[in-house]
């Protein structure tokens, strides 16, 4: 057979002269024709005769039997020194050049393979896929087992070589779930990810692909090689246009279906190979050889190694929300979950009963908040099942291919990525829960025969109630996930310098500021997340504009006077009056605390207080400073980080010595929060309001933080202002996830309040939380 017969048979399978082959059956005839053609080439050529012996090898594609349309031919002519190999090999290689068939070849004796192996990558994984042509079967057998042997002993060691490889290739090509125009073969889920993962499972470093990534690999194969057969030439990156051809073809329905498909094949290819890369590499040991140890992140939660994982006496089955602080401590350190915790975690995690507990939605609060590492968070508990017993409504949207070219992400993704822009403005808002919460489901109701809008709203409501928000915050997030296009719609298409369309648009969201504001931050996340260029100078401008001139016909606050002290609070008061030393006295329901601390009217109670919580690992959900009968209280609500609460007498004793001036607060803070390495929430530049008519007294205002939490952030703000001379009357403090939003009534102890101090207070306070 010459090789114009060659080409022409191979023709004539692709245009189906005899009938149209399906696309695995066209890969196989594929394979047997080129086969057939180089048996009977080799045969004379003398590679079956030739002494020493000689053999022929296929590799990649060929070797794996996967042979798409206009693939390269790979192959190895393997020797033990034979004179004549070189006219051997001419004999077969020219052929196939003349006919511009594509050949990457080599000729090689087993010891050079397996020395271009040892100091080649590509080479190195190429030869795993090596399979006996024609020849010396002897010879390709001992390269092949020499190649594996090799592979298995230096594979551990050239993983993080893979993983760099890899990851530059992943830069290059994108990704296969999240493209519009995917890379089949080196995009990240292609292929190329799946020859790793084998590769991988040959070293024993990891399990054989299941099931899954197989159909994985079979939807990928038929695509590429239905597109190679369409085009005509050999191209593995998917267009829009071709996308709809290729889809028909595979009845797979349009171009939106197979998107949706091939997002799924994708995303599960990827996450095998951060699991298999992960679990391929030893955990790293300390300087004498031990196992890393096992450093606290949440309740039940630890740092293992480079991994996330459960703590000891962690029991997922009594615990429903151990779920969400898991995933919340991934996300914020940006370290993954260890894959036996997600699978703990699947077999055993109850679900959170409807309505879920504070402490589950502070949790979700942080996770949503934790910026890039949310990604990755939410992907392993997709992967594993378990993102879907939190949202149900999630899989509407999973792998939902973008109906507008301008998206980049898949809808699912897109809603990810806000909450990832929103994190970036938690403090521009009020309550960034409510934010967060509101770009997690502002197009949850896409996928649907419906104004996506008005059926995420509903969809909303149903959330909204099951995690355990009150009436009034349902509301307020129900009318984001409806209103999300109302800000970018209007500023965009309408004239904002008419009253008119200002007045609409603020009946529209019935007069409520927090919403306008909290949709201010939403368009822009929303757009940010869209993709490139949607957030413009001249978009932000408008909306801005527009947000301005609602708000002037806006009116109302977000702050409510701090409640009466009680009975026990004013004893408490008395006694610290009476011995003239800081006083504690805790009440606990399960492990939410009430803290009360009462100093004389002389000494400072919100440094110390603040310091002595951080420093034994509380966690101030609210607080509330007060004057009465000679003396100060604080009332603060918080919970334990992780553990249990603090012993009363340790408390006591600590807050005493930290009024008496007897405890080193600063120093000891900063050795915790280095200790811990605690990873700081996604950067959010802190902010300062003033508020000149939110509370009573003479001379007094309110000053309004917003920041990034952090441990001994009220210890340090408390600080700032106590060496301003602002006197704080009142407090209060609101944790929501890794964001606080705290309030302090202050006055100026000496002189007037004043451009001059407030500047002087807002630097201090911004530096202290910076």
């Amino acid at each position: 057979m010459v090789v114009g017969g060659l080409v022409e048979a191979a023709n004539r399978l692709l245009e189906g002269r005899h009938g149209r082959l399906g696309t695995a059956a066209l890969r196989a005839a594929l394979v047997d024709l080129y086969e057939f053609w180089l048996n009977r080439a080799a045969t004379a050529a003398g590679v079956d005769t030739a002494e020493p012996g000689v053999a022929l090898v296929a590799v990649g594609g060929l070797g794996r039997r996967e042979l798409v349309p206009f693939s390269d031919l790979d192959l190895v002519l393997v020797h033990n020194g034979n004179p004549k190999i070189g006219e051997i090999a001419d004999a077969l290689w020219y052929p196939l050049w003349d006919a511009r068939v594509g050949l990457d070849h080599s000729v090689r004796t087993p010891g050079e393979a397996l020395k271009v192996a040892s100091e080649d990558l590509r080479t190195a994984m190429s030869l795993l896929d090596a399979r006996h042509l024609v020849g010396d079967a002897d010879l390709t057998a001992r390269l092949v087992t020499a190649a594996r042997d090799h592979w298995r002993r230096t594979a551990r060691k050239r993983l993080p070589e893979l993983a760099e490889a890899t990851r530059t290739r992943w830069r290059r090509s994108g990704e296969i779930a999240q493209s519009a125009e995917p890379d089949l073969k080196y995009g990240r889920g292609g292929l190329r990810d799946l020859g790793l993962l084998e590769a991988v499972a040959v070293a024993q470093l990891a399990d054989r692909p299941g099931e899954e990534l197989q159909a994985a690999r079979e939807l990928l194969l038929d695509v590429r090689t239905e597109l190679r057969r369409e085009l005509r030439r050999d191209r593995d990156v998917l267009g829009a246009a071709d996308a709809e051809t290729v889809a028909a073809a595979l009845d797979l329905g349009d171009r939106f279906s197979l998107a949706r498909k091939l997002s799924g094949a994708g995303r599960a290819v990827a996450y095998a190979v951060d699991v298999a890369l992960r679990s391929a590499v030893e955990p790293p040991k300390t300087r004498f050889g031990r196992r890393p140890s096992r450093v606290p992140l949440d309740d039940g939660v630890v740092l293992h190694g480079n991994e996330v994982a459960l703590a000891r006496d962690a029991v997922p089955a009594r615990d429903p929300g151990l779920l969400l602080r898991v995933a919340a401590a991934s996300a914020r350190s940006g370290k993954p979950i260890a894959h036996g915790t997600l699978r703990t975690l699947a077999d055993s995690a109850p679900e959170l009963r409807a309505p879920w507990p504070e402490p589950a939605r502070q949790a979700l609060t942080e996770l949503l908040g934790a910026g890039e590492g949310l990604v990755d968070a939410v992907e392993a508990l997709d992967r594993t099942g378990l993102w879907a017993r939190l949202f149900p409504e999630w899989g509407a949207v999973r792998d939902l291919p973008p109906r507008e070219p301008v998206h980049a992400w898949t809808v699912d993704r897109h809603l990810v990525q806000a909450c990832v822009e929103a994190s970036k403005l938690t403090t521009t808002v009020s309550r960034p829960d409510l934010l967060l919460l509101g770009a997690l489901l502002h197009d949850i109701g896409k996928g649907r025969d419906a104004d996506h809008s008005e059926l995420g709203a509903k969809i909303a409501a149903q959330v909204c109630v099951r995690i355990g928000l009150s009436d009034e915050d349902t509301a307020t997030v129900v009318g984001t996930v409806r209103h999300h296009l109302l800000l970018a719609h209007t500023a965009t298409r309408r004239d904002i310098s008419e009253q008119g369309t200002v007045e609409r648009v603020a009946k529209t969201l019935d007069g409520n500021p927090l919403l306008l504001d909290l949709l201010h931050a939403l368009t822009q996340a929303d757009s940010i997340a869209t993709g490139a260029g949607v957030w413009t100078e001249w978009k932000a401008g408008l909306v801005a504009e527009l947000v301005s001139r609602c708000r002037q016909l806006l009116h109302g606050n977000a702050f409510t006077a701090p409640d009466p002290l009680d009975d026990t609070q004013r004893e408490l008061v008395a006694e610290a009056v009476r011995t003239t030393r800081g006083e504690v006295r805790i009440t606990a329901a399960g492990k939410l605390a009430t803290v009360v601390l009462a100093v004389p009217a002389n000494a400072e109670l919100l440094t110390p207080a603040a310091g002595v919580l951080a420093l034994n690992s509380l966690e101030v959900h609210t607080a509330m400073l007060r004057t009465h009968g000679g003396g100060r209280v604080g009332v603060f609500t918080a919970s334990p980080r992780f553990g249990t609460l603090p012993d009363t007498s340790l408390l006591r004793d600590q807050f005493a010595r930290a009024v008496a001036g007897g405890l080193p607060l600063s120093h000891k803070l900063a050795e915790k929060e280095q200790a811990y390495g605690a990873a700081l929430a996604v950067p959010a530049a802190p902010k300062v309001l003033w508020f000149d008519d939110e509370t009573s007294g003479a001379h007094t205002v309110v000053l309004e933080l917003r920041a990034v939490d952090r441990i001994g952030l009220l210890y340090r703000v408390a600080g700032a202002l106590r060496r301003c001379d602002a006197e704080v009357r009142w407090a209060k403090v609101a944790t929501l996830g890794a964001r606080v939003v705290d309030s302090f009534a202050v006055s100026a102890r000496q002189g007037v309040i004043d451009t001059a101090w407030r500047q002087r207070v807002e630097q201090a306070v911004l530096a202290a939380a910076s």
